[in-house]
């Protein structure tokens, strides 16, 4: 089969990842490619997936910026809403634009020249990963099935261009990467299959020995917690080491930097993947206290892979990811005590446990299987396609 994957353009797909949906679709292309398929994936300048061919879209992440999504945490009352800007529109990038419009502007540009590119080579299915009204909208201008995989919550003008191309003759496929994501769509479109971003665990180190300290993977924003995982790792009294980069830097000026003079505390910059699962390895316990509806938790199917339990907020796909009392522990949303009594109890779970569940119900073939099944879907001929065939 051969198959396109539009990657999110507002960021390169390469090491160090920002985010899960840029690390799933190098997993994926890459698993595809090893199953015989060819892929090529569209992506930003700078992307690289060994052993798959990328297409250099000429997408500046820079100049797409001002299209990064951002989920906001209301101080007050410590639950997020989630917002991104929309579409381009009318005027943007014309002389006074804001720099908002003009990365729209700049983002639907990206889009429509990947898709030209597409419309060309003859696929036989175009999967899109983009978070963008833009991806959606102008997919359907290439004669081919096309897939949107959502990675996020619901967004307004994601859902309109959603129901736009629902309306036209050739209507796309649309996935989640969790049930409960696909309970959250599908109150506002229709959503065909539920394809978790599972995890490579036969290429992620277990450790069977329980190591010492705390570990936080994620960017630097108030909804994935790495302030609250900070201290739950000292009133617990364990170190931790945090990974990540600044995505909001007054998140990181105001919530960060006071607590990185914290006795115990270790902050660094997003690493590689593979770098970073020795590093998760190597910890006792792998802290997920986020301050939205996970969509999916990669994160801590990566640590389960390498055996060690994590300790989150009940919120979202991560009550799919994680068994409660067995790979880890789920405690009420915003309960940062509650958390700091379950890292309490992380030394009752197995890690051996860990990892078993990581290769039973969150490895990446799994996942592969799962799209194999939806790409064959997609392309068999429709009655009247094969009739006028």
């Amino acid at each position: 089969m051969k198959i396109a994957i539009m990657a999110p353009l507002v960021t390169a797909i390469r090491e160090p990842q920002l985010g899960g949906s840029q690390a799933f679709v190098s997993d994926l292309a890459r698993g595809l490619v090893g199953r015989g398929h060819e892929v090529h994936v569209y992506a930003a300048s700078g992307s690289t997936v060994p052993g798959v061919t990328v297409i250099d879209t000429g997408a500046d992440p820079e100049a797409l910026a001002g299209t990064l999504y951002r989920a906001v945490v209301p101080a007050e009352a410590g639950q997020p809403g989630a917002g991104q800007p929309g579409a381009a529109q009318p005027g943007a990038g014309q002389p006074g634009a804001s720099p908002a419009e003009s990365a729209r502007a700049a983002a639907h540009a990206a889009f429509a020249a990947a898709y030209a590119r597409m419309r060309d080579a003859r696929y036989d299915v175009i999967h899109n990963h983009a978070f963008d009204a833009p991806a959606v909208r102008l997919a359907a201008t290439v004669p081919v099935p096309v897939l949107h995989t959502l990675h996020l919550p619901p967004d307004e003008t994601v859902t309109a261009a959603l129901e736009e191309v629902a309306r036209s003759a050739r209507p796309p496929a649309v996935a989640t990467v969790s049930a409960f994501q696909a309970t959250a769509w599908r109150r506002v479109v229709r959503v065909d299959a539920v394809l978790p971003p599972n995890v490579p665990t036969q290429v992620i180190p277990y450790s069977a020995t329980a190591g010492h300290g705390a570990v936080f993977a994620g960017r630097l924003s108030p909804e994935k917690g790495a302030a609250e995982a900070i201290d739950i790792a000292a009133a617990a009294g364990l170190s931790i080491d945090v990974y990540g980069d600044a995505y909001d830097e007054g998140y990181v000026r105001d919530r960060i930097t006071p607590r990185r003079a914290m006795l115990g505390v270790r902050t660094h910059k997003a690493i590689p993947r593979a770098s970073l699962w020795t590093a998760m390895s190597k910890a006792a316990v792998v802290l997920n206290p986020v301050y939205w509806d996970e969509p999916f938790g990669m994160v801590a199917a990566e640590a389960q892979a390498c055996g060690t339990p994590v300790v989150a907020f009940r919120r979202g796909g991560l009550t799919e990811v994680i068994e409660d009392a067995v790979t880890g522990f789920l405690v009420p949303p915003g309960d940062v005590q509650a958390a700091v009594e379950a890292v309490g109890r992380t030394a009752s779970i197995s890690r051996a446990a860990c990892r078993r569940h990581a290769e039973r119900h969150l490895d990446l073939d799994q996942s592969l299987d799962a799209h194999e099944r939806v790409y064959r879907q997609m392309t068999v001929p429709t009655a009247t396609e094969a009739g006028n065939g």
